[in-house]
């Protein structure tokens, strides 16, 4: 795409393998630099201590980050019980610890197996839920406290083993968007009659983008932005009904020749992503973003 000052601009997906200490913040800023535009965006915050993928929108794909927001997470960690943190990881102050060197390798595998499926999670406060207007952070941050409402998520698998400290445990989780890790150790070590914090934590995967695919951070590959909505549906379509996708005409089911429920990228004749459309009304589907060319 040629930007407003005649240079060409980036468009695509970036999977990045964020660095412990940075925050997502910091490698949207570093990936400005490296594409040459202010347009770049990520899908999913990671915590300044936690590592893995990272996905960013860079150009006309960050329009596309409200599709992969929503992907299932997968993460690596571990468990640390006995102690308990203001942070509910290891970057806290700790506020409580208990002697919890009688629990077994099976009880922790059976508390953990309380949490799996569609459960009740309430945010930890150093999240960026807002409450009030203000995120929870922000409030923590300030050393205030509030009520958080308990929020539906779902943890579709949830595994624990001994790691080769006394009272840690390798946990991996593969979740909804929404869940957070910190959260389930604490609630795992409260279940256990004690405590506990999260550390060493990894984000392995979003969906389909693994961390085996993953980039430095300052890397200046892109993802085409088909590619990018790989873990969905996806059509072709020829030139004269492209034409009627670019102009974000809303048509019939049938005219895509789609099914399901959506969300379905709309490619044309050579793979180019035109456009995202998605369900409008029995019968019928409209465009939710359109990529000009």
């Amino acid at each position: 795409m040629i930007g407003e000052g005649g240079e060409i601009e980036a468009d695509g997906l970036a999977v990045v393998d964020k660095e412990a200490g940075w925050t997502s913040h910091d490698v949207v800023a570093k990936a400005r630099g490296v594409f040459g535009t202010r347009k770049v965006g990520h899908a999913g915050t990671l915590d300044p201590d936690a590592t893995g993928v990272l996905l960013l929108g860079v150009g006309r794909a960050t329009r596309l980050l409200r599709f992969l927001t929503p992907l299932r997470k997968k993460y690596v960690g571990e468990l640390v019980l006995g102690t308990e943190t203001t942070t509910l990881d290891a970057a806290g102050e700790i506020t409580a610890v208990h002697d919890m060197s009688d629990v077994t390798p099976e009880q922790v595998a059976e508390a953990a197996s309380g949490f799996v499926g569609h459960i009740m999670q309430v945010p930890p406060m150093v999240s960026a839920v807002k409450v009030g207007g203000r995120r929870l952070y922000e409030l923590a941050r300030q050393g205030v406290e509030v009520e958080r409402e308990a929020r539906p998520v779902n943890v579709y698998d949830l595994a624990v083993a001994p790691a080769n400290d006394p009272g840690v445990y390798r946990i991996e989780v593969s979740c909804s968007s929404g869940t957070y890790i910190r959260s389930l150790a604490a609630d795992i070590g409260s279940a256990l009659g004690g405590g506990g914090h999260l550390r060493a934590l990894r984000r392995t995967a979003i969906g389909s983008f693994a961390v085996d695919e993953a980039r430095p951070v300052g890397s200046s590959v892109l993802m085409s932005m088909a590619e990018a909505l790989r873990d969905y549906p996806a059509v072709s379509v020829d030139e004269s009904l492209g034409r009627r996708v670019g102009s974000g005409q809303v048509m019939a089911a049938g005219d895509l020749a789609v099914e399901g429920e959506g969300p379905w990228a709309v490619l044309g004749p050579q793979g180019r992503l035109l456009a995202v459309y998605e369900t409008h009304s029995p019968g019928l589907v409209k465009p939710a973003v359109v990529i000009p060319r």
